[in-house]
Formats: structure tokens, sequence, C-alpha cells
């Protein structure tokens, strides 16, 4: 189970987050905060819809290549998930790699815990140790596995929530937490049509909408909200000249509310900025692990080139200025 000072960092961050956040201009709040039960159990259902490519893409990219992944990284590695979510990808790759351990990293606490056993059971021979975490912030992993060599595992294109230079930072968090000799396989989603990208983000269903708002309802759940939820809509545009999609909550009308007792106010077409999900060339892909201290090793993609697996290693050498 997980301990309550775990809970209670994360609680206390997400409260600065957002006071924060709702204070600057233009307002907005870091993606990571749509991760309490309810929105990772909508996003899960994000991964199954019919808009919304890379989940399944991915899993398909993963079953041709985990094999070749093995053989080039070698068995028996302590296999780290960074925002780990339903590890519904996880178990082929897992036993695929030969893991010798299971680090799932999230920072649902609640998802994190039956995630976590469900895999246990599904794979009841392994070792699994869930961590409750931020994992844009330096990790301590269990000191069990400090002698283990280390594979992370990073799928989605997660990386695509964060600004380029923000990613690279990430990219060495990453590598300053697996250490030396660590390998890492990360998903990036790649560049293709804005009609097909926008179609993706704003599904017919209106889950991804479902998602994007239930953010303010944790808001009002967890920090004495009294945001008018139905005051706000779901934007999701492809933004060209940055190369990525941006979600938005837009508001409908003027409204005025409160969160932990401080007044916040927007005017009828002003938004706050939730998320941006960059897209990624096969060149950009490599740039940023050298840039991130990481020597790209392999890449492969689905036949239509629109998401790619990309397998790197960190050494010595990955380190020179």
């Amino acid at each position: 189970m997980l301990h309550a000072a775990a809970r209670d960092l994360v609680d206390s961050d997400f409260a600065d987050a957002v006071l924060a956040g709702l204070a600057a201009d233009p307002p907005v709040i870091p993606a990571r905060f749509f991760y309490d039960r309810a929105g990772s159990e909508l996003f899960e259902a994000i991964t199954r819809l019919p808009e919304y490519y890379p989940t399944r893409t991915e899993i398909g990219i993963l079953a041709d290549c985990s094999a070749e992944i093995a053989a080039t990284v070698g068995a028996d590695r302590a296999v780290v998930e960074f925002g780990s979510g339903s590890s519904a990808k996880t178990p082929p790759f897992l036993r695929a790699v030969g893991a010798s351990a299971y680090v799932p990293v999230d920072i649902s606490a609640e998802f994190l815990d039956m995630a976590a056993a469900d895999l246990a059971a599904k794979l009841p021979g392994l070792p699994v140790f869930p961590l409750v975490a931020d994992f844009t912030r330096p990790l301590r992993l269990p000191a069990s596995l400090a002698a283990r060599p280390k594979l992370g595992f990073f799928p989605g294109s997660t990386l695509g929530n964060l600004a380029p230079a923000a990613a690279v930072d990430l990219l060495r968090a990453f590598g300053e937490t697996l250490g030396h000799g660590a390998w890492l396989v990360i998903g990036l989603d790649l560049r293709k049509d804005a009609a097909l990208l926008e179609a993706a983000y704003n599904d017919a269903a209106g889950v991804t909408a479902a998602f994007n708002l239930n953010l303010l309802h944790r808001i009002n759940a967890e920090l004495d909200g009294t945001i008018d939820v139905d005051a706000f809509e779901h934007v999701a545009p492809f933004n060209a000249a940055q190369g990525r999609i941006e979600m938005h909550l837009r508001a409908r009308r003027d409204t005025r509310f409160t969160v932990l007792g401080r007044p916040f106010a927007l005017a009828a077409g002003a938004a706050l900025h939730t998320e941006n999900s960059y897209k990624w060339t096969l060149d950009e892909g490599r740039l940023l692990a050298r840039a991130g201290g990481w020597a790209p090793v392999a890449a492969w993609t689905d036949p239509a080139d629109w998401f790619a697996v990309h397998l790197w290693r960190r050494d010595a050498a990955t380190l020179e200025p």
C-alpha cells in the first residue's frame, strides 16, 4: 500500500500548481494533474476510442520489436515504467524482455494500487514495487533494486506533453534515476496530417472532453473549488507552428469562482491551458535522445509511420558536452 506522506506530497503539489496556474497569464495547469482515479479511468477509455490511434498503434509496434529489444538489452533487468497508468501494455513487454522486477511509477495513488495488484496477479513470479510519485521529479527507486541493471519504459508519447527544453530535462532525470548502462524504451507520436491529429483529441463520443473537464471536477472536490464546470468547453486544435496539439478549457461565458478561498475570474472566450502534445519526426526524436544524455540505438514504426518506438542507451559517452 502507499504511504500517507506520499499522498500528502501529491495533494500539496496539486494545490500549489492550481493556485499558481490560475493566477498566471494566460492561466495554465500542468497535465500531470489529470490523473486522479476518475481521470485515469477516462484516459483508459480514450485509449480504446476509434479516433485515438496512438495506443493500438504502439501496442502493435511493441509486439513486433520486443524480441529484438530483449536481444539487444539482455534479460534480468528491472523495468521502471514512468507514468504506468493501468499498465495495460506492460505484461507482454515484461515477458518479452525477461524482466527481473517491475517498478510502476504513477501520480494517481489509488489507480496505481489497483493496477499493480492486477499485474502482480497476471505475473505472479515477478516482484512488483509500485511507486507513487511525480516522475518529472527525481525518483528514489527501491533499495533492493540498486544493484540490478535497469530498463526504463516510457510508452504512450507522454514526453510530448512537455516543451522540448522540459522534455530534455526529464530525459536527463530518467538517466539519473536509472543509472549508467541503463536502457530506455520510449514511444513518440509522429507528425502527420492535422485532421487526423485533431480527430484523436476531439472524439465524437466526447470522452476526451470529459477527461479535460474532469480536472475542474477534481479542483472542486479536492481544493474546495466553486467552479461551474458547465461554464467551460473542451477545445483541442493543432498548432502547426509549434508542432503540437493544444488542449484548453475555454470559458463559454464570464465566470467567477474560488479555489481554497482565493477568488478567480475568466472572461467569456478566455481559456485555461491544460495540455500540449508535441508531435515529432524520427530525426527530432534522435536529437532529443542526445540532448537528454541518451544514445539512440534503434527505432521502429508502424507501416503508416504514425508512431515510433525508440530504444536508447545511457553511457558515459552520451554525457559528454
